[in-house]
Protein backbone atom coordinates (compact mmCIF):
# COMPACT_ATOMS: atom_id res chain seq x y z
CA UNK A 1 0.00 0.00 0.00
CA UNK A 2 1.43 3.55 -1.39
CA UNK A 3 2.55 5.29 2.22
CA UNK A 4 -0.13 8.55 1.49
CA UNK A 5 -2.82 6.04 2.23
CA UNK A 6 -1.44 4.95 5.29
CA UNK A 7 -0.51 8.39 6.04
CA UNK A 8 -4.04 9.11 5.52
CA UNK A 9 -5.21 6.72 8.02
CA UNK A 10 -2.53 8.22 10.56
CA UNK A 11 -3.91 11.54 10.32
CA UNK A 12 -7.48 10.61 10.52
CA UNK A 13 -6.81 8.80 13.61
CA UNK A 14 -5.15 10.99 15.60
CA UNK A 15 -6.85 13.99 14.60
CA UNK A 16 -10.30 12.56 15.04
CA UNK A 17 -9.45 10.11 17.80
CA UNK A 18 -6.22 11.20 19.25
CA UNK A 19 -2.35 10.42 19.85
CA UNK A 20 -3.47 7.67 22.59
CA UNK A 21 -6.04 5.91 20.10
CA UNK A 22 -3.14 5.69 17.62
CA UNK A 23 -0.94 4.38 20.12
CA UNK A 24 -3.60 1.66 20.76
CA UNK A 25 -4.17 0.75 17.48
CA UNK A 26 -0.49 0.42 16.36
CA UNK A 27 0.31 -1.49 19.24
CA UNK A 28 -2.97 -3.98 18.82
CA UNK A 29 -1.70 -4.07 15.08
CA UNK A 30 1.87 -5.29 16.07
CA UNK A 31 3.43 -2.32 14.92
CA UNK A 32 4.64 -0.85 18.15
CA UNK A 33 5.86 2.83 18.17
CA UNK A 34 5.38 3.40 14.75
CA UNK A 35 4.60 6.50 11.94
CA UNK A 36 4.34 5.85 8.25
CA UNK A 37 6.40 7.51 5.91
CA UNK A 38 4.01 9.37 2.69
CA UNK A 39 6.02 8.42 -0.05
CA UNK A 40 7.21 4.78 0.95
CA UNK A 41 5.21 1.55 -0.12
CA UNK A 42 4.68 -0.68 2.89
CA UNK A 43 2.61 -4.41 2.75
CA UNK A 44 -0.83 -4.52 2.20
CA UNK A 45 -1.09 -6.88 5.33
CA UNK A 46 0.17 -3.70 7.47
CA UNK A 47 -2.56 -1.77 6.28
CA UNK A 48 -5.40 -4.53 6.74
CA UNK A 49 -3.85 -5.18 10.70
CA UNK A 50 -4.08 -1.39 11.16
CA UNK A 51 -7.24 -1.21 10.05
CA UNK A 52 -8.54 -4.52 11.77
CA UNK A 53 -7.29 -3.00 15.24
CA UNK A 54 -8.56 0.29 14.88
CA UNK A 55 -12.61 -0.90 13.84
CA UNK A 56 -11.80 -3.30 17.19
CA UNK A 57 -10.52 -0.31 19.26
CA UNK A 58 -14.17 1.94 18.13
CA UNK A 59 -15.98 -1.10 18.09
CA UNK A 60 -16.91 -0.38 14.81
CA UNK A 61 -17.78 -2.41 11.47
CA UNK A 62 -15.12 -1.42 8.88
CA UNK A 63 -17.22 -0.14 6.84
CA UNK A 64 -18.53 2.73 8.87
CA UNK A 65 -15.00 3.64 9.50
CA UNK A 66 -14.09 3.30 5.79
CA UNK A 67 -16.92 6.14 5.22
CA UNK A 68 -15.66 8.08 8.18
CA UNK A 69 -12.21 7.95 6.69
CA UNK A 70 -13.60 9.39 3.25
CA UNK A 71 -15.34 12.08 5.00
CA UNK A 72 -12.34 13.26 7.03
CA UNK A 73 -10.13 13.10 3.60
CA UNK A 74 -12.72 16.13 2.20
CA UNK A 75 -13.89 17.68 4.90
CA UNK A 76 -10.75 18.37 7.25
CA UNK A 77 -8.69 21.44 6.76
CA UNK A 78 -5.88 19.08 7.45
CA UNK A 79 -6.01 17.17 4.31
CA UNK A 80 -7.67 20.55 1.92
CA UNK A 81 -5.30 18.71 -1.23
CA UNK A 82 -7.24 16.33 -2.01
CA UNK A 83 -10.59 18.95 -1.91
CA UNK A 84 -9.03 21.01 -4.67
CA UNK A 85 -7.95 18.40 -6.41
CA UNK A 86 -11.73 16.72 -6.73
CA UNK A 87 -12.91 20.39 -6.86
CA UNK A 88 -11.23 21.02 -10.05
CA UNK A 89 -13.71 18.70 -11.44
CA UNK A 90 -16.18 21.23 -12.23
CA UNK A 91 -18.65 23.84 -10.96
CA UNK A 92 -21.68 21.46 -10.13
CA UNK A 93 -21.95 18.18 -8.09
CA UNK A 94 -22.93 16.74 -11.00
CA UNK A 95 -19.71 17.90 -12.95
CA UNK A 96 -17.76 16.36 -10.11
CA UNK A 97 -19.21 13.29 -10.94
CA UNK A 98 -18.80 13.25 -14.20
CA UNK A 99 -14.99 13.85 -13.70
CA UNK A 100 -14.37 10.93 -11.69
CA UNK A 101 -13.32 8.95 -14.49
CA UNK A 102 -10.34 11.10 -14.86
CA UNK A 103 -9.31 11.09 -10.92
CA UNK A 104 -7.07 8.33 -11.33
CA UNK A 105 -5.03 10.40 -14.04
CA UNK A 106 -5.06 13.65 -12.33
CA UNK A 107 -3.66 11.85 -8.58
CA UNK A 108 -0.32 10.39 -11.00
CA UNK A 109 -0.17 14.04 -11.71
CA UNK A 110 0.77 14.52 -8.32
CA UNK A 111 2.06 11.28 -7.17
CA UNK A 112 2.99 9.46 -10.63
CA UNK A 113 3.19 5.77 -7.99
CA UNK A 114 0.13 6.28 -6.56
CA UNK A 115 -2.84 3.82 -7.94
CA UNK A 116 -5.82 4.00 -7.30
CA UNK A 117 -8.99 1.98 -8.69
CA UNK A 118 -10.76 3.30 -12.06
CA UNK A 119 -13.25 4.65 -11.18
CA UNK A 120 -16.38 4.32 -14.00
CA UNK A 121 -19.63 6.61 -14.31
CA UNK A 122 -22.87 5.38 -15.76
CA UNK A 123 -26.03 7.63 -15.50
CA UNK A 124 -29.18 5.32 -14.90
CA UNK A 125 -31.61 8.20 -15.51
CA UNK A 126 -33.92 10.61 -12.98
CA UNK A 127 -31.08 11.47 -11.32
CA UNK A 128 -29.67 8.09 -10.39
CA UNK A 129 -25.97 7.63 -11.35
CA UNK A 130 -23.54 4.22 -10.78
CA UNK A 131 -20.09 4.51 -10.20
CA UNK A 132 -18.37 1.65 -10.92
CA UNK A 133 -14.90 1.03 -8.44
CA UNK A 134 -12.59 -1.75 -9.79
CA UNK A 135 -10.44 -3.76 -7.83
CA UNK A 136 -6.95 -3.40 -6.32
CA UNK A 137 -7.91 -1.65 -3.24
CA UNK A 138 -10.12 -3.69 -0.59
CA UNK A 139 -12.66 -0.62 0.96
CA UNK A 140 -12.18 1.52 -1.40
CA UNK A 141 -15.99 2.17 -2.25
CA UNK A 142 -16.88 2.93 1.43
CA UNK A 143 -14.29 5.20 0.98
CA UNK A 144 -15.51 6.76 -1.62
CA UNK A 145 -18.99 6.85 -0.29
CA UNK A 146 -17.81 9.16 2.74
CA UNK A 147 -15.85 11.45 -0.42
CA UNK A 148 -19.37 11.65 -2.24
CA UNK A 149 -20.74 12.48 0.69
CA UNK A 150 -18.80 15.06 2.01
CA UNK A 151 -18.32 16.50 -1.11
CA UNK A 152 -22.31 17.00 -2.08
CA UNK A 153 -21.77 18.92 1.01
CA UNK A 154 -19.24 21.01 -0.31
CA UNK A 155 -21.33 21.61 -3.64
CA UNK A 156 -24.92 22.25 -1.33
CA UNK A 157 -26.20 19.28 -3.37
CA UNK A 158 -28.36 16.83 -1.38
CA UNK A 159 -27.89 12.77 -2.39
CA UNK A 160 -28.74 9.38 -1.27
CA UNK A 161 -26.06 7.26 -1.56
CA UNK A 162 -25.79 3.42 -1.37
CA UNK A 163 -22.99 1.08 -1.77
CA UNK A 164 -24.53 -1.78 -3.56
CA UNK A 165 -21.72 -4.49 -2.81
CA UNK A 166 -18.79 -6.35 -5.10
CA UNK A 167 -20.33 -6.73 -8.79
CA UNK A 168 -19.54 -10.66 -8.00
CA UNK A 169 -20.74 -10.07 -4.28
CA UNK A 170 -19.30 -8.72 -1.42
CA UNK A 171 -17.08 -9.98 1.49
CA UNK A 172 -18.94 -10.07 5.23
CA UNK A 173 -16.63 -7.52 6.62
CA UNK A 174 -17.62 -4.78 3.89
CA UNK A 175 -14.52 -4.89 1.62
CA UNK A 176 -14.69 -6.01 -2.09
CA UNK A 177 -11.45 -7.39 -2.06
CA UNK A 178 -9.98 -8.50 -5.95
CA UNK A 179 -13.74 -7.62 -7.28
CA UNK A 180 -15.15 -4.24 -7.89
CA UNK A 181 -17.70 -2.11 -5.62
CA UNK A 182 -21.05 -0.03 -7.28
CA UNK A 183 -22.05 2.92 -5.45
CA UNK A 184 -25.56 4.04 -6.33
CA UNK A 185 -25.86 7.85 -6.57
CA UNK A 186 -29.37 9.74 -6.22
CA UNK A 187 -28.93 13.02 -6.54
CA UNK A 188 -32.31 14.75 -5.34
CA UNK A 189 -31.73 18.23 -5.50
CA UNK A 190 -28.25 20.07 -7.02
CA UNK A 191 -28.45 23.35 -5.33
CA UNK A 192 -29.93 22.32 -2.23
CA UNK A 193 -28.15 24.22 0.20
CA UNK A 194 -25.07 27.11 -0.07
CA UNK A 195 -21.79 25.22 -0.86
CA UNK A 196 -18.52 26.01 0.98
CA UNK A 197 -16.40 28.40 -0.99
CA UNK A 198 -14.14 27.51 -3.31
CA UNK A 199 -11.45 29.42 -5.48
CA UNK A 200 -9.98 27.91 -8.37
CA UNK A 201 -7.04 30.57 -8.30
CA UNK A 202 -5.87 30.46 -4.41
CA UNK A 203 -3.19 28.35 -3.21
CA UNK A 204 -3.64 25.36 -0.70
CA UNK A 205 -2.40 26.41 2.70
Amino acid sequence: MHGLVNRAIQSFVTNTYGGECWHRVTEAAGLGEFEFEAMLTYDDAVTEALLTAFCTDLGRSRGEVLEDLGTYLVSNPAVESLRRLLRFGGDTYIDFLHSLDDLNDRARLAVPDLHLPALELREDGNGRYLLSCGPGMSGFGRVMIGILRAMADDYGALVMLDHDGAETGEGPDGGAGDAGEVIVVTLVESAFAAGRAFDLGARAG
